[in-house]
């Protein structure tokens, strides 16, 4: 008789779309389902989506590639979950209906407040217990924001029948009919309510913000049981068993498992991670220390510098001021110009993330002339990217660390030009991974790993294989140069 195919299924629920992929147990990646969905800009700074949006994309995603696997006659193993960390969702626990939209990681309303916050004296308390800063990205002060001005919220909240989750939270409650209401480590620890010593909500910080903790999801390892599907939603019921937050997930993906090893995420937004192993290090320049996985109930953790705007600037120069119509037509573009003719863009549309830290900075165009066209605009988007990661690396040389080489992901990494000129800024090596759906991959990983699929990291390392490897080719002259024109350009939005 012969052997059935079996099959892991990632679920990559990101900022501009949903996705669902069909992996071999080798971690191959067979079919990949993706849609779309709404951004919503109500006002200046804010960023939503509409929660039944996430929902309908992810479920026709999922039902898309279990489809696949009965074509492929095969049979799925288990479900793993990756998914944009920060963004908050709160919703009825009785009728599962949100009662706002989601409000996303690159939202900046709660601005004011984080300033008030920070006044309180209670930015070193919150670096010592989270890791974090105090800023609007992450979770805990929109959760107060929404409590605190939605009508809805608050009568809910009378009567302790809301619930808050960050998107991984959101889905498995959708996905378990209400069963399951819990999230995993690495999502916890963006929220800026969760102890990473102690592996639990603090209560100090709940507190200090005036939100319940009843609210809040049970917190599991990377690497768990998270319940079964439903019926009704997956035609059986299938496992899910690794939930991780997508940088994470990435780095994961990147079989990042040893000290001090990186990686860097080029999608939405840029994200740099340095595994700092059992250690936490607290950097004094800015980086967040975070959860980079938790197993067997002890985390690894991860120094990490985030970067706002980096594919959404192509997005921008797509969707709004339309000097592209499509994200592949950038690498030709930046190609045709020697020199970027002294443009460049700092692309703060929603503040500045690491090492800056400034929701109040403005995007800023510079060096414009009559000679400025739509190319040299083009290549300054693409060229902010790499100058903002080289802010980051910055920061972690000044903490006294510096990798030997970075694997690098994402979307905007397919583009030669970019994955070159990053190795050059950097002045470092740069490894372009094979398989490139490296953040579905580490929630597959991660899913495989608790089934007995993969034994151990060190088994899910001998997945990862090289395909493009990028070394620096700039002289020493013209790197100083670009950089501190670039730094000059940041002084002058901070100053905004």
């Amino acid at each position: 008789m012969k052997t059935k195919k079996k099959f892991i299924v990632a679920i990559d629920q990101g900022t501009t779309s949903s996705r669902a992929i069909l992996f071999d147990i080798q971690g191959k990646p067979l079919f990949k389902s993706q849609q779309e969905f709404k951004q919503y800009f109500p006002k200046n700074g804010w960023v939503e989506h509409n929660p039944e949006d996430i929902w309908k994309t992810t479920k026709k995603v999922l039902v898309s590639v279990i489809k696949k696997s009965k074509k492929l006659k095969g049979e799925i193993l288990t479900i793993g979950i990756t998914n944009q960390r920060e963004t908050t969702i709160m919703w009825d626990a009785t009728s599962g209906k949100p009662v706002y939209n989601a409000i996303v990681w690159q939202d900046r309303r709660t601005a004011s407040f984080c300033n008030k916050y920070r006044s309180l004296k209670k930015e070193r308390l919150i670096n010592k217990k989270t890791g974090l800063t105090i800023d609007p990205y992450f979770s805990g002060t929109k959760i107060k924001w929404i409590l605190e001005n939605i009508p809805k919220a608050k009568k809910l909240l009378r009567k302790k029948n809301i619930l808050f989750g960050t998107v991984d939270t959101f889905l498995l409650w959708r996905l378990t009919r209400g069963k399951i209401h819990a999230t995993d480590a690495t999502n916890a620890s963006r929220t800026m309510l969760y102890n990473i010593s102690t592996n639990k909500w603090d209560n100090q910080i709940l507190k200090s913000l005036n939100i319940p903790s009843h609210i809040l999801p049970s917190i599991k390892n990377s690497s768990d049981n998270f319940g079964m599907t439903n019926k009704s939603i997956t035609g059986k019921s299938y496992p899910i068993t690794g939930v991780v937050g997508d940088q994470q997930a990435a780095t994961i993906g990147q079989c990042c498992f040893e000290k001090s090893s990186t990686k860097s995420t080029y999608g939405t937004g840029a994200f740099v991670l340095m595994n700092t192993g059992y250690k936490k290090i607290y950097s004094k320049n800015k980086l967040l220390t975070t959860v980079c996985y938790r197993l067997k109930d002890r985390s690894t953790f991860a120094l990490e510098g985030s970067i706002f705007i980096a594919g959404a600037g192509v997005q921008w120069l797509r969707d709004k001021i339309k000097l592209i119509k499509t994200a592949n037509e950038t690498e030709k573009i930046v190609k045709s110009l020697k020199t970027n003719k002294g443009v460049y863009l700092v692309p703060a549309f929603v503040g500045l993330g690491a090492p800056y830290w400034d929701p109040n900075a403005r995007g800023i165009l510079s060096g414009l002339t009559r000679d400025t066209g739509p190319r040299e605009i083009v290549r300054a988007t693409i060229e902010s990217t790499v100058y903002q990661s080289n802010d980051l690396f910055n920061a972690m040389k000044k903490d006294g660390l510096r990798p030997k080489l970075i694997k690098i992901d994402g979307g905007m990494v397919k583009n030669n030009w970019f994955s070159q000129f990053l190795s050059d800024v950097l002045n470092i090596s740069v490894y372009r991974s094979k398989n490139d759906e490296t953040t579905a991959l580490g929630a597959a990983f991660m899913a495989g790993l608790q089934i007995g699929i993969f034994k151990s990291l060190s088994d899910i390392s001998k997945k990862w294989k090289l395909k493009k490897k990028f070394v620096p080719n700039m002289k020493n002259f013209h790197r100083k140069t670009l950089l501190q024109e670039w730094s000059k350009t940041v002084r002058k939005t901070l100053l905004y």
